[in-house]
């Protein structure tokens, strides 16, 4: 587009433009973690998880903005949390996760140990023929 100045620049080149969304608050460019939205109706600030799209009256927050936000005198702050959403797995559940697959890599260890409890194993149990990787060929014994 043309003006009788010359060409027309944009402000922002769009290569600078970032597609994370930043903190709505000035001067704060950390990445947004939750969504503020204002019921005037009824005097209630929701902040919630960061919503799918960015929407113009609402306000997206960073971690710390979040956490200390405070309502105007007489408003009351609900704060919802994205129990739907998926949480971090915790120590525990990596650990678990962990031994989980170790056990799995000890099937021959699993069988000897479960044959030597006395009862032998099963007779019906698959019997491992062949492996490649961490797959088994497997037949079983009626067979």
């Amino acid at each position: 587009m043309e003006s009788r100045r010359g060409p027309l620049k944009s402000a922002v080149p769009s290569n600078v433009v970032s597609p994370v969304r930043r903190c709505s608050r000035t001067a704060c460019g950390r990445p947004a973690v939750a969504t503020l939205t204002y019921v005037y109706a009824d005097s209630t600030a929701v902040l919630g998880p960061l919503a799918t799209y960015a929407e113009p009256h609402c306000y997206d927050l960073c971690a710390e903005h979040s956490e200390r936000l405070t309502a105007p005198r007489g408003w009351e702050v609900v704060r919802l949390s994205d129990a739907s959403g998926p949480s971090r797995p915790s120590g525990d559940d990596l650990e678990a996760l962990a031994n989980a697959v170790r056990e799995a890599a000890r099937p021959q260890e699993r069988t000897a140990q479960a044959g030597g409890k006395g009862g032998g194993g099963r007779s019906g149990d698959p019997v491992e023929v062949g492996r490649r990787g961490h797959l088994r060929v497997l037949r079983s014994p009626d067979s």
